[in-house]
């Protein structure tokens, strides 16, 4: 992100925002729809995240890394979104969220495996996402989420082997 428009931003600049929305909308509607499947949720938490930039920017020392700082304000609202529909605490025990029946309908060889995790609980879901794509140990998830890290580990344990039963009993 070019320094100059951030701190055009930084100055309230609405012509600027849009600029900056515009480059990072898309990429942290990714991020969002990882962690959220109801695109309202999305869209709600994407708006919270780019109020947050833009209210908060002057808080950002170091423009260069702008983009990884917006993402992970994008992650806070999505698990905060999640805490608020009491999603993150699930048993091993609960069933997927949508029915694997509806698996081949949805996930074509084509498409992007992280469809696969539409087929996983929220809570489980939310914590292999911070694992295994965002990179975050499980001392750090366990601080953001407010659960134990041997949870932490169990619920990526989880989502694990269910997502490697879903390759599996459906040839993906």
């Amino acid at each position: 992100m070019e320094k100059e428009l951030l701190i055009e931003c930084q100055r309230n600049d609405r012509n600027a925002q849009r600029k900056v929305y515009e480059k990072m909308a898309g990429k942290l509607y990714a991020v969002c729809k990882r962690y959220l499947k109801n695109d309202e949720d999305i869209q709600e938490v994407l708006a919270d995240t780019f109020y947050k930039i833009f209210t908060k920017l002057n808080q950002l020392q170091n423009h260069d890394i702008f983009e990884a700082w917006a993402k992970k304000i994008a992650v806070n609202e999505c698990l905060q979104k999640l805490r608020s529909m009491k999603a993150l605490y699930i048993s091993l025990d609960d069933q997927f969220v949508e029915s694997p029946d509806t698996l081949a309908d949805t996930v074509s060889f084509e498409k992007d495996i992280l469809k696969l995790l539409n087929f996983l609980p929220e809570g489980c879901r939310a914590i292999f996402n911070l694992f295994a794509i965002e990179g975050y140990p499980h001392k750090e998830i366990a601080t953001m989420l407010s659960i134990s890290e041997g949870t932490s580990k169990s619920q990526l344990n989880f989502a694990r082997k269910k997502l490697q039963e879903l390759l599996v009993n459906h040839n993906i």
